[in-house]
């Protein structure tokens, strides 16, 4: 039922420093702060329903970051056990597959002393000490509208209001968002962050930048047989099922418990609108090479998620009055090394020791510039940064290059390459594009979006506006449809967006209550019309050894 009551004042708060995220490097933010000053008052706000529940991740873990923010993380129960032992690099053909000696790969790409890790366990231990640490944490409340002060800087976040129902109406139980506003704000909402977005446009952030680029990455969580798993061994593939013009690539990392991580990641940027990276990831698991590992096994997890790849040439200026953007909210992701956890937690411990001079020697918050270029998390992007560029002439051409500009030159060529254009602007006509014919899922080792969607565990409060918000409601119909085959049917990892025909009539159909809050649609839809917002607390996966 709704029902129509007076609007209530929001609540305020306020607070020395307001942390927008609970992913590392909002964690590493709060835990920095309070080892700084401990009498600083700091409050983290995560949108999903308990720390880690929206957290994906392959992960193979560097713990540089770490080291420096707990070195004594082995002693404090940390969920970092599984050292990796053993890799492997496979270039997949249709059926057969070419093994590439790990001593010809660039040292970036090397995983020794790493770790294969649960990232949503990593972050739910980190929580652990920040609330030790006196830091307040509050999951399940989304942060949905940035506040501003009279002079245009930020003062902190509203959260969403809860039990408004899909018109706008209060509901029986309305509650109002409440204000939270800090002396510095910092925005650590992970890849293509809502209110991070706002702000780059806000604040002119990426004036000078290259457009970012975007991935999708898929993971899904296999028990296998005992013969089958080498714990602590990590196998990365190029090639099949992709053609040479599409940039990705998989991974499989055999974890603790006969478990392996079992993942894809596929550049935004493919031109082909007929491709759907769900099931190009279901293909490649029927590639002898890997389905010789799963076969018997069983899946008990699934989950996607956007990642951020443009690295230094696309990286936004990272403070503006008031406010700070860190991490993949920002796009520290270094990715060759397919590693954004220890740069996001770099990132974070930066931004709070800026914070502290700002606060206690009344430094300006674009310190953090100097800082972060002065840090190894400069360093390691530069090196990195001509790598993704390369790939946009090809897999076989890209390969080559990277070879020679991480192994001969170690990423010192004398030259930026660039990112020419968004992702969004890469869509060729569908009518000048193959389409693609993919085979039904076997529900043994492939498997259709609905019964993935399922293991996420998935849920958002029924009759509550749709936070995937059209600009123009028609254009999905009387555009996208006829030019590039209306592409969403096929991006979206979770089967949100449908093409129904009803009478005759073409009717676009969002289910929103099937999202997992990956971000694509914001980023890959060709006319920009998808905007994603923050849906009502605690909706969305619950994830949970992901």
């Amino acid at each position: 039922m709704t029902v129509k009551i007076q609007d209530m004042p929001r609540e305020a708060m306020d607070y020395d420093v307001v942390i927008v995220g609970g992913g590392p490097s909002g964690l590493s933010t709060a835990i920095k702060l309070k080892q700084l000053d401990p009498e600083l008052n700091v409050c983290l706000l995560e949108k999903a329903s308990e720390i880690g529940a929206h957290i994906l991740s392959g992960n193979v873990f560097e713990t540089r970051a770490l080291d420096e923010l707990l070195p004594n993380w082995k002693e404090l129960n940390s969920p970092i056990k599984t050292k990796v032992s053993k890799e492997k690099f496979l270039f997949l053909g249709k059926s057969k597959s070419l093994s590439w000696p790990t001593w010809l790969l660039p040292s970036v790409q090397q995983n020794h002393n790493n770790y294969i890790i649960s990232l949503a366990n990593l972050c739910r231990w980190l929580a652990e000490q920040a609330e030790a640490l006196g830091v307040e944490i509050f999951p399940g409340f989304p942060a949905s509208e940035i506040l501003y002060n009279e002079d245009g800087s930020v003062k902190g976040v509203a959260t969403q209001d809860m039990g408004v129902d899909k018109n706008g109406n209060k509901k029986d139980g309305f509650e109002p968002g409440i204000e939270l506003l800090g002396k510095v704000t910092v925005f650590a909402e992970g890849c293509r962050g809502h209110l991070g977005k706002q702000l780059i446009e806000k604040y002119n952030l990426s004036e000078g930048k290259d457009p970012q680029q975007y991935g999708i990455g898929f993971k899904e969580i296999w028990e296998i047989s005992e013969q089958n798993h080498e714990e602590g061994m990590v196998m990365h593939t190029a090639g099949w099922p992709l053609d040479n013009n599409t940039y990705g690539g998989s991974f499989v990392y055999h974890a603790e418990n006969k478990q392996i991580f079992l993942g894809y990641v596929i550049g935004l940027d493919y031109k082909n609108p007929h491709l759907s990276p769900f099931d190009e990831f279901q293909r490649f698991k029927t590639h002898p090479a890997i389905k010789k590992i799963i076969e018997g096994g069983k899946r008990i997890s699934y989950g996607a998620r956007a990642l951020i790849e443009g690295g230094l040439q696309s990286l936004p200026k990272m403070f503006m009055p008031g406010a700070l953007l860190i991490g993949c909210d920002a796009g520290t992701l270094n990715m060759p090394k397919i590693k954004g956890s220890h740069t996001a937690m770099k990132s974070g411990m930066i931004a709070a020791e800026t914070i502290n001079e700002h606060l206690k020697k009344k430094q300006d918050l674009s310190i953090y510039e100097g800082k972060f270029k002065k840090s190894w998390i400069y360093g390691e992007l530069h090196t990195a940064r001509n790598v993704k560029p390369s790939f946009s002439w090809g897999l076989i051409l890209g390969i080559i290059f990277t070879g020679i500009d991480q192994i001969l030159f170690r990423g010192k060529l004398p030259f930026t390459l660039r990112h020419k254009h968004a992702d969004h602007e890469t869509l060729k006509p569908a009518n000048e594009m193959p389409k693609i014919d993919y085979p039904k899922p076997d529900n043994v080792i492939t498997f259709d979006k609905t019964s993935s969607v399922y293991l996420t565990g998935t849920n958002h409060a029924e009759n509550q506006p749709v936070h995937l918000q059209l600009k123009d409601p028609n254009l999905p119909i009387n555009y996208t449809l006829e030019k590039f085959d209306e592409p969403a049917q096929r991006y979206c990892p979770a089967g949100v967006y449908e093409v129904q025909n009803e009478n005759g009539l073409n009717k676009f159909v969002i289910n929103s209550q099937n999202c997992i809050h990956c971000k694509t649609c914001d980023i890959k839809e060709p006319s920009q019309n998808i905007t994603w917002a923050t849906p009502e607390g605690s909706g969305g996966p619950k994830y949970g050894n992901m």
